[in-house]
């Protein structure tokens, strides 16, 4: 049995889901999100809530059940709430600004580089050192945030790149006389 699947999904006040067959759409004050199902889970709306069930006793159903559960519990999250990734910057002349809708980085590299995010999702820069990622849907939050640490990753000897917000990076230690 799956615990995470046991559970239904609460849907708050202002938020709406409707099931046209294997699809769910969810509308809440942020957007409108929607998720396709497999067909081994059947889900069902009943009174504020969500529910989603196996169909059969097979592994892929089981697996399946869990996975539903908590893509429809992660779109009641996002248009209610949103999701966030924050990003620090570390080093010296290292630094992020907004230009308009484009984020500008000044990364140590001979050109600045610019990242325009992609619709639906909002990058801010609220210090020269910080960087916010937000938006609505998990999956292309983490993967705008990702694409931004990418262009200068942390490294291990003096910590300078674009790190998430309380990430840890393992420290080397440097050569010895």
């Amino acid at each position: 049995m799956s615990r995470i699947g046991k559970k239904p999904v609460p849907l708050p006040a202002g938020v709406t889901a409707t099931l046209s067959g294997q699809s769910i759409e969810v509308k809440g004050p942020k957007g409108t999100r929607t998720f396709n199902a497999t067909d081994d889970v059947t889900i069902t709306i009943g009174e504020g809530e969500v529910k989603v069930e196996p169909r059969g006793s097979s592994k892929r159903a089981r697996q399946q059940w869990g996975m539903s559960r908590s893509m429809i519990e992660n779109l009641v999250t996002g248009v209610t709430t949103g999701f966030k990734k924050e990003l620090e910057i570390q080093g010296v002349g290292f630094r992020a600004a907004m230009a308009g809708n484009v984020l500008k980085l000044n990364l140590g590299y001979s050109h600045d580089v610019d990242f325009t995010p992609p619709p639906g999702i909002t990058v801010t820069a609220p210090k020269q050192t910080e960087i916010v990622v937000e938006g609505i849907d998990e999956q292309q939050v983490g993967q705008v945030a990702a694409n931004i640490r990418k262009w200068r990753a942390p490294e291990p000897y003096k910590g300078k790149g674009i790190r998430y917000k309380n990430e840890f990076i393992f420290r080397k230690e440097g050569k010895k006389k």
